[in-house]
């Protein structure tokens, strides 16, 4: 009975469901108070005495005009071009996001003047130890994952204990086993290495399934076809199923590089100088954290977006060679 009304009639289903919708926004804005002292400082008598609560007819008219700008604002949005609609929603949000920041009262003359040593010290750091990480886990995972599809049962049993120790622990506490247990058997290893083993260690588990998958997404035809030609078996590999399967395997490997990016913070607690260690500690300095706290969180965001844009063009240049 509903499916007949809704194709019968999808005009006036569509129009239900933006009132609906508008309602349901009026409703949390009503809830959460947005909106009522700006309204009520625009239409006399609505606002409360010396900033008190507004009355309940304030807060009901605040709801209402905020549902019907958010309507109006997604209707001519709806007008433009696509392209120009995913910039228009960008800016808003960002728009947003910042002013969201500025009720904080920050102190930005205290983020200008540490920015430039966050930036100079803490990124450069973070970057260092992200990217020698990334090739690392890279490398660990390419040989576990030929690991676990060997049909030898010694190599198959330590590629599956690795992946399965190391996908069980949690970061911080691999961190804390490789820096602090490592020199109680002899080997004594610095800050940034032993945050650098951690994250390849652990990254390079979760990415040796990953690539697993993505070889086993190859037909076993390419596999026969190379070795009839003559192939051997690592030329097969690195010349046929490889590039192949880099299809499947880049759009997940690129998602775990951007979470590596973010958990490299947690190196901080063995008393790595990278982007977040800084941030905690030039925050205490004047008891500014939360400007220094927002200050990292925008710079990992402009970094991460930096991953996903060589995420994409490797993930179009793989497709386009897989099109010739």
């Amino acid at each position: 009975m509903i499916g007949t009304l809704i194709l019968n009639y999808p005009n006036a289903v569509r129009r239900t469901a933006s009132l609906v919708g508008l309602f349901a926004i009026a409703a949390l804005a009503y809830w959460m108070g947005i909106g009522a002292k700006w309204v009520g400082s625009i239409v006399p008598g609505l606002a409360g005495v010396d900033g008190s609560p507004p009355p309940e007819a304030g807060r009901i008219l605040a709801a209402l005009v905020v549902a019907m700008i958010i309507v109006a604002n997604w209707k001519v949005i709806n007008l433009l071009p696509r392209l120009y609609q995913i910039i228009a929603v960008w800016v808003e949000l960002l728009v947003l996001l910042l002013l969201f920041f500025y009720s904080f009262d920050l102190s930005f003359s205290f983020i200008a003047r540490k920015i430039g040593f966050l930036v100079s010290q803490g990124v450069v750091t973070t970057l260092f130890i992200s990217a020698v990480a990334i090739v690392a886990a890279t490398i660990i995972a390419l040989a576990g994952a030929i690991a676990k599809l060997s049909k030898n049962g010694l190599i198959y049993g330590l590629a599956t204990f690795y992946t399965s120790l190391f996908r069980g622990l949690p970061l911080l506490m691999q961190i804390y086993i490789i820096y602090l247990g490592l020199p109680q058997v002899g080997y004594v290893i610095g800050a940034v290495p032993a945050g650098i083993l951690a994250l390849s260690l652990c990254y390079g588990a979760y990415m040796t399934e990953i690539f697993r998958a993505g070889i086993l997404s190859i037909p076993k035809g390419q596999t026969e076809g190379a070795t009839a030609l003559g192939l051997s078996p690592s030329q097969t590999m690195f010349l046929v199923i490889l590039p192949q399967a880099m299809r499947v395997i880049v759009p997940p490997t690129g998602n775990q590089f951007i979470a590596m990016l973010k958990d490299s913070s947690l190196v901080s607690v063995v008393g790595v100088w990278e982007l977040m260690y800084l941030a905690r500690t030039q925050g205490q300095t004047e008891f500014r954290h939360i400007e220094m706290l927002i200050t990292a969180s925008m710079i990992y965001w402009i970094l991460s977006i930096g991953l996903e844009y060589v995420q994409s063009r490797i993930e179009e240049r793989f497709s386009q060679s897989l099109k010739r």
